[in-house]
């Protein structure tokens, strides 16, 4: 039988050059770039080879799994744990029982081979136990849906006589010692077995050879997206209970509107960034008959509620409702579900769980509209959505595989039951099965899972933070943009040259992440143009924290004349568009209700006269006091600073080659014509550093630092001030 849905993408000529690890992180990288097979960061896999002992030269067996936090689609050979098998499996003469089973995690690294330091997963006794060469340990959303179903195990069993397979049913057992020993077991009693399903976890297939492992997962998992997905099918429009109310045609709009309060609200403890999805999957779920109860009810896969927390926020608001009565609704929502979090944990914690985490969800649904999801980065909350559609996915896969005859009992006699759990700890709607809570409760707050969290690099000074930089595409914009995406911002690109501003995402996204940074066009003269370029910032991110503007005209003529036409485009660019920028900024900071920051650019030459340059000079003497202006009209939610530099020349595109040219002819600097633009800005900004004090011509990076100084918390006592950056420029002392 061919496979419908997975293509089979190992590629012979390549596994051919790889050893037996190289063939493990290729596996791993194939099953990990699909997320119908696995989650990011979820699943795992494993090889047992046998390698020379690096003390005695002894043949060893080494169990190769992917390490602790890894992501199996970018997963390098290097991530991957190594232990002496054999050492491993005498750790079952120290096993005290499944009370005791995490202290075994203090022993995995006496087993480790070689020099490897990666820390093992905690599966890592599952795929030890497992008699196979090669394992795999996934949770594709077709898996979990019948290991998630209260009829799981018997329709198990009608996929088993269908594909002619000898899959085995476990009962749910959080990870670890026990669960290992529990398969191990299994595969002894059933020694034609050929895949496991973990009752409300997930899936086990293995193979003999890393090619013959990945072709059984794959053609595994694509049976059960078959057998899933007839059921789906068949239930058509009634899933879920059918539709209780339909996608608002401006649910895009509403969304937008909505997110800068929702992240205000969800970022009391620490701030959040916030991403929408309104993909087809979510609007039928959000819009359904059961979706309250589902939502309510929790994921079932340990992967999903990580990242979604034990359970989203479902808004009760009527789609027909106007936007202040969806707040309502989400402020009443949120006081209950917060009210709800602390009993959970107060219901399940102990004497040594870690300190309670916020009280804020992750994923919130709403109806008509969509789901928004937020966490500390922008990856992070589309992982959380991304992690919550594999949640729709399998509830959509549960409810579809329910009996005709099933009931609407919340606590049922379910195959997921063992001895982790009994059947009256479970609850169940339209046949999905829910993990209890006192077992997820188990898992988000596990002292394993909290080290996980610890092993984290700290956060840097700019993290959670969203900043749009106007005028990004080069000079100190760019610089700007670059060093805010390496203090851990998140940036919004802005500027009118859109390939510019593109070419400096893309290097922002090549050093931090696909989802660090984005290119945002924007004309500052047109306040339509302002207002959609803060409306791009919102929907990418949820909002926004940081606005600096660097963007700025010097008006140049062939006979240095300024005609009124300049004039006017030099005040309408460099003072009136600073205005409406912050003016339509501030709506967003006020929504938010979070401290935030402005930094203009204004100039050493608002306060030094010069001949020829009167409309520059008197724009960016009104920006240094528009600074003060906005300073004391957004206080206290908005700092408001600028920065004056005195000429800033290498990489502005206000120093074209004529104005250079003309720059070195007006202070009789000799040059040659044929010289290139670099070595001409080059011998005019030596010019220029020779007049101040410190003789150093003025870099973009230098503004760069001090606008995010100003920006950050650093400065977090500063407003309305205005900091040189001209390298003692005397003449622009105050007086």
């Amino acid at each position: 039988m061919q496979n419908r849905y997975l293509e089979n993408r190992w590629d012979k000529k390549i596994a051919a050059t790889l050893n037996e690890p190289g063939l493990l992180r290729y596996r791993s990288n194939l099953l990990g770039s699909d997320l119908r097979i696995t989650n990011y960061g979820g699943g795992n896999t494993s090889a047992k080879v046998t390698q020379p002992d690096p003390l005695d030269g002894n043949p060893r067996k080494v169990l190769w799994v992917k390490g602790s936090g890894g992501d199996l689609g970018t997963i390098e050979t290097s991530g991957f744990a190594t232990l002496y098998l054999e050492k491993f499996y005498d750790l079952t003469g120290v096993y005290r029982g499944v009370a005791h089973e995490d202290d075994m995690v203090a022993l995995y690294p006496l087993c480790a081979f070689g020099r490897n330091t990666v820390a093992a997963s905690i599966d890592t006794p599952l795929h030890a136990f497992l008699p196979a060469l090669h394992v795999d340990h996934l949770h594709p959303d077709w898996g979990i849906a019948l290991a998630a179903a209260a009829n799981g195990e018997e329709r198990m069993q009608e996929f088993n006589r269908r594909f002619n397979r000898q899959l085995v049913w476990l009962p749910w057992q959080r990870p670890g010692f026990e669960l290992g020993l529990m398969l191990k077991r299994a595969v002894e009693s059933n020694p034609k077995c050929d895949g496991i399903v973990l009752g409300g976890h997930g899936l086990f297939s293995w193979g003999e050879t890393s090619e013959s492992c990945y072709r059984n997962t794959l053609e595994l998992i694509d049976r059960l997206g078959q057998f899933v997905q007839e059921h789906v099918d068949a239930v058509g429009d009634k899933i879920f209970g059918g539709a209780l109310c339909s996608t608002r045609e401006d649910h895009g709009a509403i969304a937008i509107d909505s997110l800068p309060f929702l992240r205000g609200r969800l970022s009391t403890a620490l701030r959040v960034i916030g991403n929408y999805s309104a993909l087809p999957e979510v609007q039928r779920f959000v819009n359904s008959k059961d979706a309250e109860k589902l939502a309510w009810l929790g994921t079932s896969c340990p992967d999903h509620f990580v990242r979604t927390k034990v359970r989203p926020l479902f808004v009760r608001w009527d789609p027909s409702q106007n936007l202040p009565q969806l707040r309502t609704a989400f402020d009443q929502g949120l006081e209950q579900y917060r009210r709800d979090y602390a009993a959970y944990y107060q219901a399940h914690a102990l004497p040594d769980s870690p300190a309670m985490r916020p009280a804020n969800p992750a994923v919130v649904l709403v109806p008509g509209v969509g789901m928004f999801s937020f966490a500390k980065s922008r990856t992070e909350a589309r992982l959380a959505s991304e992690f919550y559609v594999n949640a729709i996915h399998v509830m959509e896969g549960a409810t579809a595989l329910a009996d005709s005859n099933a009931g609407e009992k919340e606590t049922v006699e379910c195959p997921q039951a063992g001895p982790a759990a009994p059947s009256s700890a479970f609850q169940c709607h339209s046949n999905y099965v829910a993990l209890p809570t006192r077992e997820a409760f188990r898992i988000e707050y596990w002292a394993l899972e909290e080290a996980k969290i610890r092993r984290q690099p700290p956060e840097k000074s700019m993290s959670r933070r969203i900043a749009m930089v106007v005028g990004g595409g080069s000079g100190i914009g760019r610089e700007v943009a670059l060093l805010a995406g390496a203090g851990g911002a998140t940036v919004a690109v802005a500027d009118r040259n859109v390939p510019a501003a593109e070419a400096v995402a893309t290097e922002l996204r090549k050093r931090h992440g696909a989802d660090s940074a984005q290119a945002i066009e924007i004309d500052i003269t047109k306040e339509s143009s302002i207002q959609a370029a803060l409306r791009s910032v919102i929907s990418l991110c949820g909002g926004l924290d940081l606005l600096i503007n660097t963007a700025a005209l010097f008006p140049t003529s062939a006979d240095n004349t300024t005609s009124p036409t300049q004039w006017g485009k030099t005040l309408e660019i460099n003072v009136t568009a600073n205005y409406f920028l912050a003016e339509q900024a501030a709506r967003i900071f006020r929504e938010q209700g979070l401290d935030a920051s402005i930094v203009l650019t204004s100039s050493a030459n608002a306060v030094v006269p010069k001949r020829g340059s009167e409309a520059y000079d008197v724009s960016k003497a009104a920006v240094s006091h528009l600074v003060r202006e906005l300073a004391v009209s957004l206080a206290p939610l908005v700092r408001v600073n600028g920065i004056s530099p005195a000429t800033v020349i290498r990489g502005s595109t206000m120093f074209p080659r004529e104005r250079v040219i003309a720059s070195l002819k007006k202070y009789d600097i000799r040059f040659d014509a044929a010289a290139s633009d670099d070595d001409l800005r080059n011998l005019l900004a030596d010019f220029y550093a020779q007049r101040t004090l410190t003789h150093q011509p003025i870099d973009p990076v230098d503004c760069a630092h001090a606008i995010l100084f100003l920006a950050g918390p650093e400065a977090r006592c500063t407003t309305g001030h205005i900091l040189p950056v001209d390298g003692g420029l005397t003449e622009a002392f105050l007086r």
